[in-house]
């Protein structure tokens, strides 16, 4: 449901882009913006369509899904607002790489990419930080990866709950949007071990579960167990 454009927020997007272009020019881009909401698990962009918008988050959280051959699902990243969501459409203009979909409710900007894209090519500062702002979010889900490829299955998931910890909540203690499925596939492994090694952790006091209700209470430890790997 379109429930209107940027205008109506005090955005950090607002504020960000009145630092390096005019409010004629941002007029230009909520002219040509809408927002939406979404519901917990409906696409926001879909893998493999042609972008016309660069997405922005402006409250809620998301996932990066990747889908391969086989109808395997792989998460890239996980995000919190307020979040530039479609750099990478901007800057790839082919077909979208992933899709993203919402984790919990949320609502999103969609921002015409043809006016951005416009607006950018006469402001290099502006390019300049809206590429660096996507960027950032990408070397995080490298960060990921390279962890994939050299940690045993506890050390992958250790990474994972601090990830959420650190990026999307910002608290040791949170309400937990996923699913143990969408656990097992940001740290690519089976939703079993999750589950088990889950348990396990409750049991050596180092997280505690209560429903969706997670918190870590031993910090050093997860930490310690993300070192190792």
């Amino acid at each position: 449901m379109a429930i209107g454009g940027i205008s109506q927020y005090n955005t950090w997007l607002k504020k960000l882009s009145l630092q390096f272009i005019s409010e004629k020019d941002f007029d230009r881009i909520d002219k040509t913006s809408v927002t939406l909401k979404f519901k917990k698990g409906e696409v926001i962009l879909k893998q493999g369509n042609q972008p016309t918008h660069v997405a922005f988050l402006q409250s809620g959280i998301v996932k990066f899904n990747f889908e391969s051959e086989g109808d395997k699902n792989t998460i890239l990243t996980i995000v919190s607002a307020p979040r530039i969501l479609g750099g990478a459409n901007l800057f790839y203009k082919d077909n979208n790489l992933f899709s993203i979909i919402a984790v919990e409710e949320c609502e999103i900007i969609l921002i015409d990419s043809d006016v951005l894209l416009d607006l950018m090519s006469n402001n290099g500062k502006f390019a300049v930080v809206l590429y660096q702002i996507a960027s950032d979010m990408f070397k995080k889900s490298i960060f990921n990866f390279i962890s994939l490829a050299n940690k045993q299955k506890e050390g992958r998931i250790a990474d994972i709950i601090l990830y959420l910890s650190e990026n999307v909540y910002h608290n040791a203690e949170f309400n937990l949007a996923l699913t143990r499925k969408e656990l097992a596939e940001f740290a690519c492994c089976s939703a079993e071990n999750v589950i088990m090694t889950l348990s396990k952790w409750q049991t050596e006091k180092i997280i505690t579960m209560t429903g969706k209700q997670f918190a870590i209470k031993n910090m050093e430890k997860l930490k310690q167990i993300s070192r190792v790997g």
